[in-house]
This record gives C-alpha cells, sequence and structure tokens, in this order.
C-alpha cells in the first residue's frame, strides 16, 4: 500500500529538491549549504567539520565558515607544525641544547603564555565548528552523540593544552624555589662537583645534622659520576688557606670526638656564620669547603636534602628496586607480632620511599661503611630509575617532592646542562669510593679519626685521573696537614700488618651477586631467620646479630 504524503512532508521534499539544484542545473554544495542536503549528508558533513578541526585547526572555518578565521588558524597551525618538525630534530640531533633551551626561566615563561593561548584558540574554534554544524538539521538520534563528540574533542585538545600549561606554570614555579638565580658555575678540570647532604633536623638534635655526606664528581663531556662518601664521623677536617674557616681552625677541625664532621654546619652557623657574609647558608659553605680540603678537589655547589623529602621523592617515583647480600634491621612488626626490631634478609625488595629511607640509615648492630654503601646503592637505584617515562607520568609527585629539598645554590638557568649530563650518567656505570674503612684499610673507624690526607688526595686523583681528567694537583695549595702525621704514623704503625694493599686495599663492594660473599649462617650451618634473630636479640647475643649483619653493605640497584 502507498503511503500518502502530508502537505508537509510534500513541501519539504519539494524545497529540498529546489535547494539541492539551482535554476542553472548546478548542484549546490551541502558542506557550505546543509540546508539543501540530505539526511545522510548531514551527517557526513557534522563528522568531517569534527575531524577537520582536530586534525587541521582551522580548515573547517575556511570550508564552511569565517574563511578570514580560517585562514589566520590555519597558519598557526602550519607554523606550529614547523615549530614541532624543528623540535623533534633538535630532540634527535641536539638535545644538550634543546635541553638547556628548555631550562630557561624566559623559555618556560614563553611556553606557559603559548599553551594556554593555544587552548584558548582551538577552545574558541570548536565552539565555531559546532555551530556550523548546525545540530538543529541533524537526525533525532544523531545530535546527542555529535554533541558528546564535540565535548571530548575539545577536551582531549583544548583541555590538554590548558593542563599543560598550568603544569608547565607549577614546574616554573617550583624550579625557581627550589634552584637559585645565580650566575653559571664552569666546570673545573673537566669535572662539576656537587656536594650532596642528607639533612636531619629531628627531634632532640642540635640544629640540622647533615648525616649523609657525598660529592658527585660528574665528567662534564660523557656525565660519567665519581661518588665519594665521606663518613659522618670524618675526624680532623683540613681546610685550605683561602678558606674562611682557615682563621678559625689552621689546623683542622681538630678537636676530638665533639669535631666530626656533621657537626662543622651546625657550628659553622652557631658560631662563625660571619665568615661567610651575604651566603644564605654559611653552614653548607663551611662543608663545602670541608669536602674540597678532604678530597682535594673544588667542590663548587651544594644540595642539603631533607631526609622526610628524601622519602617523599622516592614515593612520588613509584619506589626504588634493590638486591641485597645481608641482614639489615629496621623498626617494624617481629615474627612474634610486636614492635620492635625487625630485618629484611638477602634478597630483592621494592622498597617505597619510608622503607628506603630505613634501609639506607641502618646501622644497628652494622657500620657506618656499611651504611653508607646502602646509602650509595639507594643513590644509584633513583638514578637508574629517573627516565624520562617516569618524569612524564608521575611529574606533579616529583615537583612536590623537589620542593622539599631544603636548599640548593645550583643555578636555574644551568639546569638543562645538568639534566643532560643526568642522562648521559644512566649510560656509563657509576665508581664509588668510601673516605674510609675498608677502602682505606679495614680498621674500624681509625682512619676516620686521623685520615692521611696525602693518601686520600692520591686515591681521589687516581680515579678522576683513570676517568681522562686529571686533578692537576694532589694537595690543595695551602692545606695544614704537618699537624697530624706524626700522630697518624704511629697509630699506621700499629696497624700496618692488618692493612691490605695495592687494588685489594681499594676495592669496595662488588655490585655483582656473583661476587658476593654467601651470607652468614646459625652455628650448625643452617640458614638465618627473623625468628633467629629475634631470638638472638632477646637473649643479648650481640656477637651473632653484628655476625648476621657483616654482609648488609652488598647491595646493588634492581
Amino acid at each position: 500500500m502507498a503511503k500518502t504524503l502530508s502537505r508537509r512532508d510534500l513541501a519539504a521534499f519539494r524545497q529540498r529538491r529546489f535547494d539541492r539544484f539551482r535554476p542553472d542545473g548546478a548542484s549546490v554544495d551541502p558542506l557550505k549549504n546543509p540546508q539543501g542536503a540530505t539526511a545522510p549528508e548531514r551527517s557526513k558533513r557534522s563528522f568531517l567539520l569534527l575531524a577537520l578541526t582536530l586534525l587541521i585547526p582551522g580548515s573547517a572555518q575556511a570550508l564552511a565558515g569565517n574563511r578570514s578565521l580560517g585562514r589566520f588558524a590555519m597558519g598557526v597551525t602550519v607554523s606550529l607544525w614547523a615549530l614541532l618538525i624543528l623540535v623533534i630534530l633538535g630532540a634527535l640531533f641536539a638535545r644538550d641544547m634543546m635541553v638547556v633551551l628548555a631550562s630557561y626561566p624566559t623559555a618556560q615563561f614563553l611556553a606557559v603564555i603559548l599553551l594556554a593561548v593555544l587552548a584558548v584558540g582551538w577552545a574558541i574554534l570548536w565552539i565555531d565548528t559546532f555551530r556550523l554544524i548546525r545540530l538543529r538539521l541533524l537526525a533525532p538520534g544523531l545530535k546527542p552523540i555529535v554533541a558528546f563528540t564535540t565535548v571530548i574533542l575539545m577536551v582531549l585538545t583544548s583541555g590538554s593544552l590548558a593542563y599543560g600549561s598550568v603544569m608547565l606554570n607549577s614546574s616554573r614555579t617550583s624550579l625557581s624555589t627550589i634552584f637559585a638565580d645565580s650566575p653559571p658555575i664552569d666546570p673545573v678540570n673537566g669535572r662539576y662537583n656537587f656536594l650532596v647532604m642528607g639533612g636531619d633536623a629531628g627531634e632532640g638534635r642540635q640544629g640540622l645534622r647533615p648525616d649523609s655526606i657525598s660529592v658527585a664528581s660528574v665528567n662534564a663531556d660523557t656525565g660519567k659520576i665519581i661518588l665519594f662518601s665521606i663518613p659522618r664521623n670524618f675526624q680532623n677536617t683540613q681546610f685550605s688557606d683561602d678558606s674562611p674557616l682557615w682563621s678559625v681552625y689552621p689546623n683542622g677541625y681538630d678537636c676530638g670526638d665533639q669535631c666530626i664532621i656533621n657537626s662543622l654546619y651546625v657550628d659553622v652557623v652557631n658560631d662563625h656564620s660571619d665568615l661567610y657574609p651575604g651566603a644564605e647558608d654559611p653552614g653548607a659553605e663551611a662543608m663545602m669547603d670541608a669536602a674540597s680540603g678532604i678530597l682535594g678537589i673544588d667542590v663548587q655547589a651544594y644540595v642539603l636534602l631533607d631526609m622526610e623529602g628524601f622519602a617523599q621523592l622516592i614515593d612520588s617515583m613509584g619506589g626504588v628496586t634493590v638486591t641485597t647480600g645481608g641482614w639489615t634491621t629496621h623498626r617494624g612488626n617481629r615474627p612474634d607480632g610486636d614492635w620492635g626490631n625487625a630485618w629484611w634478609g638477602p634478597g630483592t625488595y621494592e622498597f617505597d620511599g619510608k622503607d628506603a629511607l630505613a634501609f639506607a640509615r641502618s646501622r644497628h648492630w652494622s657500620s657506618d661503611y656499611s651504611r653508607i654503601r646502602r646509602q650509595q646503592c639507594i643513590q644509584q637505584a633513583m638514578l637508574s630509575q629517573f627516565n624520562l617515562p617516569t618524569l612524564l607520568t608521575r611529574f606533579e609527585g616529583i615537583l612536590d617532592a623537589g620542593e622539599q629539598i631544603v636548599e640548593t645554590d645550583l643555578p636555574q638557568q644551568q639546569l638543562g646542562t645538568f639534566l643532560s649530563l643526568g642522562a648521559k650518567s644512566q649510560q656509563v656505570p657509576m665508581d664509588r669510593l668510601t673516605i674510609g674503612a675498608p677502602d682505606f684499610g679495614d680498621q674500624g673507624e681509625r682512619f676516620s679519626t686521623y685520615p692521611d690526607f696525602d693518601e686520600i688526595h692520591s686515591r681521589v686523583s687516581d680515579m678522576l685521573a683513570a676517568d681522562d681528567t686529571p686533578l692537576g694537583g694532589s694537595t690543595p695549595a695551602g692545606v695544614n696537614i704537618a699537624p697530624l702525621l706524626t700522630h697518624f704514623a704511629q697509630v699506621r704503625m700499629d696497624v700496618e700488618g692488618d692493612e691490605a694493599t695495592g687494588s685489594e686495599r681499594g676495592s669496595a663492594a662488588s655490585q655483582d651477586p656473583a661476587d658476593w660473599p654467601e651470607p652468614p649462617t646459625q652455628a650448625d650451618g643452617t640458614e638465618i631467620t627473623e625468628e633467629y634473630l629475634m631470638w638472638a636479640e632477646d637473649t643479648y647475643q650481640e656477637a651473632l646479630l653484628e655476625d648476621a649483619s657483616s654482609t648488609n653493605q652488598y647491595c646493588h640497584p634492581g
């Protein structure tokens, strides 16, 4: 049975035929005149306009709307494509230059403005495209689909640009808070030397005491890092004659057990800050002078980390993975369920920030040397994991943690240089040296108490020379070590027979588990367990606990 058209449907049919063909018989373009198009053509037209705005912003307006707006937007689009191609080529063939350029505050500010303007401009184009679609002409079932698609595409494009602008501005603000507005520093003998301190100003302590003290010497060409760790109980620190502390401690920081190196920070802040006029942190400046005198190199800048900030940074990176070759104690739930000294045994662990901090700082039934090795291991694990994917996916958390850095005098304008070196450093192994036992003889704390600075400077010089960046002089001009030599000579004679020599004396704990000694066992040869260690602690078997902990300095990242 034939369907009878109503008068209204017949009029609409005739109008469509009239609109579709001009009097001269020429076809009407449905892209420009949707009223004369069929329903399927209108549907295709709507999605075509959305696709054009997504892929070539401005092209929809140039074809079906305001041509002046469309041409301007397409000009901007082509310019941005050209800029993007230049950035990609720069990242491929001139990465260092691109990283340095991106680190400049002015470049970051311009990028923030550019992203914000693009976000607004693209949003305007989406709104205008939605107008050009003429939603009222679409089939009822298609209207919500087109509206929803438009909103989603606008959020993914304009919203992403707006979010990027906000994040970049947040990072720009954070970086200006963390890093100093100071002149750039130049490498010395081909290396940048940074003092890295872990500060602890916890309850019951007299001011901030840097319990973790290391100097990272970075090859300015290859990024190779040599990490020199200084035990916190190192005594008799020497200063060159151009150091402000020379006037106070011409014979070194030599007042006995009260003058271990990590107390120097507090001593200078409380009693000698006038020696560093204009310095934002006299204590940190003094620690740089001390590290320079100990190692015989020019330490140029410092980074002081709060321990809680250290843990937060690890959490923001998603934790760290390390493999340990011994038993390490920490505070936790014992096997009997009570809170007390728990243990991590040999094996691989994925630590969050709190546990990584506990692992690195543990020294109960252990030694400062073992603690330093574990700290170095955590530092290496962080360095190996701090890559571009981690940075991009955890950007906000890393920035928040970065603001927990107490302070640094690293110049912000060189951030790109240091980031580039950091990327290079992941491609080469890190070398490590601890200025104490057993790298300088397995004699407990004797070397840290009566250090041989000539030997230290010689060993440091040899390591730097092996990396093609010789020191140029083993002892800084003016370092006065004469008052210590007589006393040290006697101590050295007392332990000469037990001291290893040559490569054995300087060997560090290997990072290859195949070279590690077997972990200690119980007296009957069975494996040590947490229950056994709990029994040993409860029965005051200190020797057993120290023996169980004797291999916990063996550690490697991953």
